[in-house]
């Protein structure tokens, strides 16, 4: 299972994901209150990725901006070229 850091800015004009380096940087338009960011995370890094939600859970920060997420069935490589970045 990947761990992989992303930061998160809730409450965006936009739905993007982008790989910045080391880590993810991901922007929702839902707000950051009761969970809803966090369920529009996981969704969109679902469909970026093409995997199913239940591929991806949140395993530390779930109530801050940096959070570690869990990809199942994928590796660091997949994901850097699923979202378009050549390491």
């Amino acid at each position: 299972m990947l761990r992989i850091q992303v930061r998160v800015t809730p409450g965006s004009r936009r739905e993007a994901l982008a790989w910045d380096g080391s880590s993810l940087r991901a922007w929702v338009r839902a707000p950051a209150r009761e969970g809803e960011a966090n369920a529009a995370l996981i969704a969109l890094v679902a469909r970026y990725l093409g995997i199913r939600r239940y591929q991806v859970s949140i395993v530390h920060g779930a109530a801050a901006r940096e959070k570690v997420l869990a990809l199942e069935g994928l590796t660091l490589e997949e994901v850097q070229r699923r979202l378009g970045h050549t390491p």
